[in-house]
């Protein structure tokens, strides 16, 4: 009661103390209602209500305030669903409510976001909020096959992700360029395959310590671990480790040519490979090796795995006849299905006229469907399966923001500005495919040009938050806008950067200052 009342005596009238809330843009605009990012179901603020001040002389010791003061309360509400919560503020305190930790957990991701600077202090504004996720689904993809990250960096990103009310992390544990999971039965997957990296950098690979150590981290923030072993392609890898599985590379022409022009090595059977080159490595799809191998694999990571997903890639598959390819993806995801969990694959594989029923698909064609890739996402959906939406020239992290953009690709359609990665919506993208069947949205982050926290925050942030509303937030209402959703993102500048979070200050945001 002494600090609010020293902040009023100072001279701020309620509505001012409102307006000190929001965020202030480099160019001296105040934005038009606090930072919050995903936009909640509905909220509303008291521009004549007193704010909840807080004590703190930092960012960091006013959240911890805020977040102690909580009143936090499991209660019995269908509204609210699983994930769910209502959240309300005055000038005595907050409020939470939700069915679960997780809507708990959630509402806190919020209350943290509305903390600001108002004056020489820190206040979080009166507010009336109830807030429920559009998907149960809300993903963050990262390639530690091109290169490896630590185990600390990966507990980094699930920090970051779940501040966004993320709740599931796939990891991309192989590829051509490493293998990156311990398996007992097949140990020198690690011991001949896992040590290098692309570009020649060091590689590195989880033991399973490790990797329940990630989970349970995840775990923590309420989230998934989703552990995708790719293949039949993308297994170059193996072929380091065990040559009798894989099949002769298929070196193309166009891999030649981009080979070349990369100053890239060609890859050779039998020996790691640095290069970005894809679709030239094979398992044998006709040899009853691969089903046992693939058979230890998944079940060692079913073992491990408390979530409900399994991921097998299943996706450019070049050099298969596709008969094979359609045998190999409906074997392999039985045997998934044997481990008792439900296998995930990228779209390519809806082509298996025999894939298993209730297989989930990721989508990762572009948000105009080319090929046939629609009808292939289109097979999950009539087998039962649901959908998971990473368009990649919406939603690959790793794609350029601009031509000038030092790190990243732009094979997807060109670079992908932030504007662009917040305009469009999962239901538009595959037709004849409603939300029903949409399981939701997974920001992936391919890692060829990508080594360090740092860089994975550059071509995150704030892309990351397009995707985490898309997600999450209704699909059309005030504000569910481009101009809404910057001027929000512009208030969490000073919350990132305190967050040690290093992203791209993008010219189409309005940063906010402190």
């Amino acid at each position: 009661m002494t600090r609010r009342r020293g902040l009023l005596a100072a001279g701020l009238t309620l509505g001012a103390v409102l307006a000190a809330c929001s965020p202030t843009a480099e160019n001296g605009a105040t934005v038009s209602q606090p930072t919050l990012v995903p936009a909640p179901t509905n909220v509303e603020f008291g521009p004549s209500a007193a704010p909840f001040v807080l004590p703190g002389e930092n960012r960091d010791e006013a959240i911890e305030a805020a977040l102690d003061a909580v009143d936090e309360r499991l209660v019995e509400d269908a509204a609210l669903g699983a994930e769910g919560y209502r959240l309300s503020v005055t000038a005595g305190g907050a409020r939470s409510e939700a069915t679960t930790e997780a809507g708990l957990f959630y509402a806190r991701q919020s209350l943290i976001q509305l903390v600001a600077r108002v004056g020489e202090g820190w206040a979080v504004p009166a507010a009336s909020i109830v807030d429920v996720p559009r998907f149960a689904y809300r993903g963050i993809m990262l390639d530690v096959a091109r290169h490896f990250f630590p185990v600390e960096t990966i507990m980094a990103c699930i920090d970051r992700a779940a501040s966004l009310k993320l709740n599931a992390l796939h990891l991309h544990l192989s590829d051509d360029q490493g293998w990156r999971i311990h398996i007992d039965s097949w140990p020198s997957l690690t011991a001949a395959a896992s040590g290098t990296s692309a570009g020649g950098d060091t590689g590195g690979f989880y033991t399973k310590h490790d990797y329940r150590d990630i989970v349970a981290y995840a775990a923590s923030r309420h989230m998934i671990v989703v552990p995708e072993i790719d293949v039949p392609s993308h297994s170059h890898a193996v072929s380091v480790a065990y040559p009798e599985l894989s099949e002769p590379l298929v070196v193309s022409d166009g891999i030649r040519a981009q080979s070349a022009a990369l100053g890239q090595d060609l890859p050779v059977f039998g020996e790691p490979y640095e290069g970005w080159a894809v679709g030239f490595s094979a398992l044998k799809t006709r040899d009853e090796r691969t089903y046992g191998f693939l058979t230890d694999v998944f079940g060692e990571l079913a073992e491990l795995t408390p979530g409900p997903y399994l991921h097998f890639g299943g996706d450019e598959a070049l050099g298969i006849a596709q008969t094979d390819f359609d045998a190999f993806v409906a074997r392999t995801a039985q045997i998934i299905i044997d481990t008792g969990k439900t296998p995930v694959a990228w779209h390519e594989a809806g082509s298996a006229g025999d894939l298993p029923r209730g297989t989930v698909g990721q989508y990762w064609g572009f948000t105009t469907p080319r090929d046939d890739h629609d009808v292939h996402a289109r097979g999950f959906v009539e087998r039962g399966g649901g959908l998971i939406l990473s368009p990649a020239d919406a939603v690959y992290l790793d794609m350029k923001y601009d031509d000038g953009t030092p790190l990243g690709l732009a094979w997807a359609n060109g670079p992908t500005s932030v504007e662009r990665s917040y305009a469009w919506d999962p239901v538009t993208v595959i037709p004849g495919v409603d939300e029903t069947a949409i399981l939701g949205v997974e920001a992936p982050l391919w890692t060829e040009t990508i080594a360090s926290l740092e860089e994975i925050d550059t071509m995150a942030f704030p892309r990351l938050a397009s995707a985490a509303e898309i997600a999450w937030s209704p699909a059309s209402g005030p504000h569910r806008t481009w101009d809404s959703f910057r001027a929000r993102v512009a208030g969490l500048g000073p919350l990132w950067t305190g967050q040690g979070i290093a992203f791209f200050a993008s010219p189409e945001i309005p940063w906010a200052r402190e």
